[in-house]
């Protein structure tokens, strides 16, 4: 009588350790779902009004934090972009990416015609759309430069079922090259991308491309997508990547198509020869500082690194902008005929 008890109680603790396991990867299967829908999928403003999403609309927001010299450079850069575009002739087009979304831009022509071209990407979430990109192109588009912004599929205008997270964006850059190219068979091509364009430029950099792109400048572009979400999951919720993330990876190369482990910006440079210019804000709290010096010490060919002290997320440009563009257009100079 008590063996038959044990075994009875074996069975029923058996069964409550099945039903506990079977709770738990359906809850870490919907939370791996939610991951992926609230990352990884096209941004939406409404978004951060849900209660769930708070601790990253306040590390966003704490990410641009400006101080007062900052903010009358980012008036500064405002009121010379109104003008650029006053000047500017600008052309919507678009084209289709090799997966069959209609992927749009923005060409920004000067009145001088010249062959020198930015391909200008722009960052990550709600806000991030072509013209974004419109203040760092008004410094391009004054010296002489021809520029296209496109937006990032699942961004702005451009279609799309999940982010790129640079990765995809890759194969969508390429055929920004030859779209230039084929307007242009003189062009030569500066990719120059901030945050996650940053980090596609970058990524880019590690194909074949053709001999007309020149070089690439990098703004607080991440290692990869795997590390800035691990960043981000401690940061916002205090988790590590396992199990979570792990399985919201699992989940996403089935709905999305890649690996947050291949996007990565890290092993892409390795493979670049191309010219390549690493800017980072030391006061970024968004993409750490350290993944700046982890790509410029990967990165296989010419380089160069800027540093820019208080600049938060993406305001490296307006903290120093002298320093900022003194620096992108010198660069520029050596291998770009800038």
């Amino acid at each position: 009588m008590e063996k038959h008890k044990k075994r009875n109680w074996k069975k029923i603790t058996a069964l409550l350790l099945g039903c506990l396991c079977l709770a738990a990867a359906a809850v870490t299967c919907w939370l791996s779902n939610l991951l992926v829908d609230m990352a990884l999928c096209r941004p939406k403003e409404s978004i951060w009004d849900n209660d769930a999403y708070a601790s990253v609309e306040a590390d966003v927001e704490a990410s641009y934090v400006v101080d007062d010299k900052t903010q009358e450079n980012m008036i500064r850069a405002y009121e010379k972009k109104e003008l650029w575009l006053s000047e500017v002739k600008t052309e919507e087009v678009s084209l289709v990416s090799e997966d069959g979304y209609e992927l749009r831009a923005k060409v920004y022509s000067g009145g001088r015609r010249q062959h020198r071209w930015a391909l200008l990407l722009h960052g990550y979430g709600y806000t991030g759309r072509k013209e974004e990109m419109e203040y760092i192109g008004a410094e391009y588009g004054t010296r002489g430069w021809q520029v296209l912004s496109p937006d990032l599929r699942c961004h702005g205008e451009s279609q799309g079922d999940f982010i790129g997270m640079g990765w995809t964006d890759r194969l969508d850059v390429i055929q920004w090259i030859q779209y230039i190219l084929s307007r242009d068979n003189q062009a030569e091509i500066v990719i120059h991308g901030q945050s996650m364009g940053g980090a596609a430029a970058l990524m880019t950099a590690g194909e074949e491309l053709p001999g007309q792109v020149k070089a690439v400048v990098s703004d607080c572009a991440y290692t990869s997508a795997w590390d800035i979400f691990s960043r981000k999951l401690k940061d916002w919720y205090g988790a590590g990547p396992f199990p979570i993330l792990y399985e919201t990876n699992l989940i996403f190369q089935m709905r999305g198509g890649y690996s947050l482990f291949a996007a990565s910006a890290l092993e892409q440079v390795k493979k670049s020869s191309l010219p390549i210019l690493f800017i980072h804000g030391e006061a970024d709290d968004f993409v750490p500082l350290s993944m700046v010096y982890d790509l410029y010490e990967q990165a296989g060919g010419p380089k160069e690194l800027l540093t820019v002290p208080g600049a938060g997320h993406g305001l490296s440009n307006y903290a120093d902008p002298k320093a900022y563009y003194g620096t992108v257009f010198s660069f520029l100079k050596q291998y770009a005929a800038s």
